[in-house]
């Protein structure tokens, strides 16, 4: 039987820091990735490619993008994001409820670590287009968000794997990591790869195989009634091996069971994130009204920036009628619509007027749509200035569902709606790690040699989630469940 310092089990961002950092700490490692090579890169590869990162301004950045001309930084306001801003945030959005010193460590770590993944090719550019508007001649960027890797998720992982195959680290593509038993100094991982049952044995294991959000059978169980209809967003590979084989030989189970990050996500979509088409989310409801089949509206669209209401908005568009729902905008707001609302697949309405769009709308409430449209335009206080890079405190007033920021009355032709459902992303559940990313038993002590990384790690995200913390995390935590590990195997 083959043995390794490190086995990395897992083939996203998380597990590719954890396999880097490893090999970088001398270890010789294995990746075992569940996926094809044509499908590698778990969640990661389906993601924008955005990192939350704390920094202080235009120096922190341009030290992690050094190819910022003069004119870039002239003409754009990064603002800061400092660690104190960051870490407030994220527990808050917790419910108070995160792991506060396992969330202390991705938030001081984060620049670092994002230098680090520079050093090993990883590019990092602003979000011009997705997290920026102009205002008085500067790109104002908001909620946190300024930062993300050239070429999106995709960029990410052809990087790291670039780098990780160049390093030597052996990688296993098509093996199912599904068994895991200690033995002496050792982990035996039981794997299943081109149909035969095989084992290595490794003296350290990282699992950083993503949550249980493909599995549609632990979606109904955990989630409950209708979580198993919701279009799987990323992965269709991320069923819980790894959850399960932690939870196997000892793990506690940690973080929010029954909460997940689910989103808008385009009606007639794949019922599992295909490569080849992304940009399915349609997370930019804050410009417009979000309406379901009733015709009426059910979310407040304006109370905050989108990076921190969207991971709830698939759960909100599941309960309604159908799970079905349309996000609407006029035309003074469509142009500020990302590049996710203009990729050919989405499922776009348009009309010169709202009466032809009704009647486009498969299975609305065409009279209560229309009445929801008059009464909205008619509640909107046009005495604030409309400004979209900030909370701008232009709201509805009367309304039984007010809108809080951003409200502009629909009056313009052509509109444009687009028909939404339920996206999951991936469970809060998972297992719980220290700040070396150990993975814990229900004593809270580390089981040896044992380590979690990525979206399997429970205790960070519970009401709320950060748009960018979870790459974030994930390097995080993979770079240091790495660099641990290997030192662990070289005690063995």
């Amino acid at each position: 039987m083959e043995t390794f310092d490190v086995a990395v089990i897992g083939g996203g961002n998380a597990a590719l820091c954890a396999a880097i950092s490893a090999h970088e700490s001398g270890a010789r490692v294995v990746l075992i990735e569940r996926a094809p090579r044509e499908n590698r890169g778990g969640n990661s590869a389906f993601t924008g490619g955005a990192f939350r990162i704390a920094y202080e301004g235009n120096e922190d950045l341009r030290t992690l993008i050094p190819d910022l001309s003069p004119e870039e930084l002239r003409d754009n306001d990064f603002g800061s994001y400092t660690e104190t801003q960051f870490f407030e945030e994220s527990l808050t959005m917790s419910g108070y409820r995160a792991d506060a010193d396992v969330l202390d460590v991705v938030v001081k770590e984060s620049m670092p670590t994002m230098h680090w993944m520079r050093g090993h090719g990883v590019r990092f550019i602003p979000i011009y287009g997705r997290q920026s508007f102009k205002v008085d001649g500067k790109n104002k960027y908001w909620g946190g968000l300024t930062v993300e890797v050239s070429g999106g998720g995709l960029g990410l992982i052809d990087a790291l794997f670039a780098r990780a195959e160049k390093l030597g680290i052996d990688i296993r593509y098509g093996a199912r990591a599904h068994g895991l038993a200690r033995d002496g100094e050792t982990w035996n991982v039981t794997l299943q790869q081109d149909g035969q049952d095989n084992s290595l044995r490794a003296h350290a294991v990282v699992l950083a195989s993503g949550s249980f959000h493909a599995n549609l059978k632990r979606r109904a169980e955990y989630l409950g009634p209708n979580w198993d209809l919701a279009k799987v967003r990323g992965s269709r590979y991320n069923t819980g091996d790894g959850i399960d084989m932690a939870l196997s030989v000892g793990a506690v189970a940690h973080g929010n069971w029954t909460g997940c990050h689910a989103v808008f996500y385009d009606l007639n979509a794949p019922a599992y994130g295909d490569i080849n088409l992304l940009n399915q989310q349609k997370n930019y409801y804050t410009l417009g009204i979000v309406v379901n089949a009733d015709g009426q509206r059910f979310v407040d669209e304006g109370t905050d920036f989108r990076n921190y209401t969207y991971s709830g908005m698939g759960a909100r568009v599941l309960s309604q009628p159908g799970a079905v729902a349309w996000q609407v905008f006029d035309a003074k707001t469509s142009n500020l619509l990302p590049d996710e609302y203009r990729v050919r697949h989405a499922t776009r309405l348009v009309s010169d007027t709202l009466d032809g769009l009704a009647d486009q709308m498969d299975g609305i409430n065409k009279q209560a749509f229309l009445q929801t449209v008059s009464e909205f335009n008619a509640a909107v206080d046009q005495s604030v200035p409309y400004n979209p890079a900030i909370k701008d405190g232009r709201c509805t007033r009367g309304l039984a569902i007010p809108k809080s920021n951003w409200a502009s009355p629909l009056d313009t032709g052509p509109y444009v709606a687009y028909a939404v459902t339920c996206g999951i992303t991936f469970a809060y559940a998972g297992v719980k790690v220290n700040t070396h990313a150990q993975v814990l038993d229900d004593t809270d002590l580390p089981i040896p040699n044992l380590y979690a990384a990525g979206e399997m790690v429970g205790g960070l995200y519970y009401v709320k989630y950060a748009g960018g913390i979870g790459l974030t995390a994930g390097s995080v935590l993979g770079r240091k469940a790495g660099a641990h590990a290997a030192a662990r195997a070289r005690q063995a």
